[in-house]
């Protein structure tokens, strides 16, 4: 009886000393530095009661107002660009909607740089706006490409780049661009809208409908402070290049598979062009209704022919070329007030099946070239089936045509390019 009540006792005792022994775990604490979330810590090192404040990860707001900017998203690039930043060559850009770089900002692209643009047709383009500037300075080895991101990329893909300045525009004043609510025009002929240099663009001239549309690269009321040398487009849903008046220069322009036209200007540009190669393949069968090599105008669509200050560029070096199986409207066509000084051209097929609605024409029905401004001196390669007597000619104009077999603009110049001719 006594061992089995000392066995108790010594069991209960037992029993009472486990329950009061404290068995929690020592609390870890923060380290802070070891790489590890521990303690009360909130983040990675970071947080809780001993440890700095983590770091708070600021969130996309669609401006990009600094170079470490969460917007300034090499997978995601869209929105507006406020301070200078880059666009390095260390990553494939992939552009996602509108880039627009505004007032007093500029944007920079190293050489090298590959931009592709998603398959978003109007809503994805870059516009530098008025007051803005972009430093796309490529090098015949390392040039800067924008593209299209789809698997199978074709014209129209997405917009283009637009430049607008400050630069003066038929009829004075301001207007607003074709697809995009943007002012471009003013009184500034040596405005600055920055330098592009060996640039390619591809797969561009998204549009809305036929009076709407984006082209490969489109100069709107653009100073001839700006530098633009070396710059290819190729497969455009619409335009090439169009200028939009203004004053800017431009050097050794290519133009290759265009719908619509290879170089167009409309609303009184006065600047300089040297060295345009335009070709259309013998396999690129898209065309718009009028596809030309050149088109010229002198006011906005030939609705204000009283305009003041109307187009009257020059241009010294052409080739315009078409080896497809489709008919150009026209390959030179200058029209509704716009003069033209135009020396070293020279205009031909490449295929036996290549036509022309007209070589030269200065004639339209809202109104014809402004004769006394105009001055061309072409050669014609009546070996390739070009009929170079078919000329449409205005009252007071100078044409001087020449039957010759060989370019005028040396294909090398473009063979930072990659491209491969016929």
């Amino acid at each position: 009886m006594k061992k089995i009540l000392l066995s108790s006792f010594v069991i209960a005792t037992l029993a009472l000393t486990g329950c009061s022994k404290d068995d929690s775990p020592t609390p870890v604490a923060a380290t802070c530095n070891d790489g590890v979330q521990n303690g009360d810590e909130t983040g990675i090192d970071c947080g809780g009661s001993a440890c700095e404040p983590c770091a708070v990860q600021a969130e996309k707001d669609g401006i990009i107002a600094s170079q470490d900017d969460p917007d300034l998203d090499p997978t995601d690039l869209k929105g507006d660009v406020t301070a200078d930043v880059c666009l390095t060559n260390d990553t494939v850009w992939i552009l996602s909607g509108p880039l627009s770089v505004k007032n007093g900002a500029t944007l920079c692209v190293d050489p090298g740089t590959t931009i592709k643009a998603i398959a978003g047709g109007t809503n994805v383009y870059i516009a530098i706006e008025q007051g803005a500037k972009i430093n796309a300075a490529g090098t015949a080895t390392s040039p800067i490409r924008f593209t299209s991101n789809a698997a199978n990329p074709r014209s129209g893909d997405w917009g283009g780049i637009l430049l607008i300045g400050k630069a003066p525009i038929s009829g004075g004043g301001t207007a607003t661009t074709e697809v995009v609510d943007l002012t471009y025009g003013g009184t500034s002929p040596n405005d600055n809208s920055g330098v592009m240099k060996y640039v390619e663009a591809s797969y561009t001239g998204a549009r809305i409908n036929g009076d709407k549309e984006f082209n490969g690269i489109t100069f709107y009321a653009v100073g001839d402070a700006t530098v633009v040398e070396n710059v290819a487009v190729f497969y455009g849903d619409d335009d090439a290049y169009e200028f939009f008046g203004g004053t800017v220069n431009v050097k050794n322009l290519m133009s290759v598979n265009i719908k619509d036209d290879m170089f167009d200007w409309t609303q009184g540009w006065t600047g300089t062009a040297t060295n345009l190669y335009g070709l259309r393949e013998a396999n690129y069968t898209s065309i718009t209704e009028d596809p030309r090599g050149l088109e010229g105008d002198g006011n906005l669509d030939g609705n204000s022919p009283g305009d003041s200050g109307q187009s009257n560029p020059t241009i010294n070096g052409l080739v315009l070329i078409n080896a497809g199986v489709i008919e150009m409207s026209d390959m030179i066509k200058v029209r509704r007030g716009s003069g033209l000084t135009l020396t070293n051209a020279y205009v031909g097929f490449a295929n036996a099946s290549a036509k022309a609605g007209d070589f030269i024409d200065l004639t339209d029905s809202k109104g014809d070239a402004k004769g006394s401004a105009v001055n061309l001196s072409v050669m014609g390669d009546s070996s390739t089936g070009l009929d170079i007597t078919d000329i449409k000619t205005t009252t007071g104009a100078t044409i001087n045509v020449t039957d010759g077999t060989v370019p005028t603009v040396s294909r090398d110049l473009f063979n930072w390019t990659g491209y491969v001719f016929e």
